[in-house]
């Protein structure tokens, strides 16, 4: 069994800084991207940013310069340092991971459970 579990959601000011955290936990034999996504009220779901198991990053053009990703391979873990967060920022971010298990041949898609993200002065 694989799981994510997401930490570091919260209500932040306008200009502030957020970081969130997802580590991966279970019989894992690699995970190649991990990423995180965001869901507003009325909206989709929308990348944020992700990287890959080399270290590849890329970043929805609305968070770039702003938000920086990054993952510890060997904690199976990812982050995200969300910076000078704006109202329009509010959403509820979700932890996402390609992991091979073990036993498997084929890698899948899992998630976290969301973190809400409130950015209100």
């Amino acid at each position: 069994q694989v799981q994510l579990v997401e930490s570091g959601g919260g209500l932040v000011h306008p200009g502030g800084s957020l970081r969130l955290s997802c580590t991966a936990s279970g019989s894992i034999v690699s995970i190649n991207v991990m990423g995180w996504y965001r869901q507003a009220p009325g909206r989709g779901r929308e990348l944020v940013a992700t990287i890959t198991s080399g270290f590849s990053t890329n970043y929805a053009d609305s968070v770039r310069d702003r938000f920086f990703i990054s993952r510890d391979n060997g904690k199976l873990a990812v982050n995200l340092e969300m910076n000078s967060l704006k109202p329009e920022d509010t959403a509820v971010y979700y932890c996402n991971a390609n992991i091979l298990r073990l036993g498997s041949i084929q890698s899948m898609n899992y998630w976290g459970k969301g973190t809400l993200v409130t950015v209100s002065s």
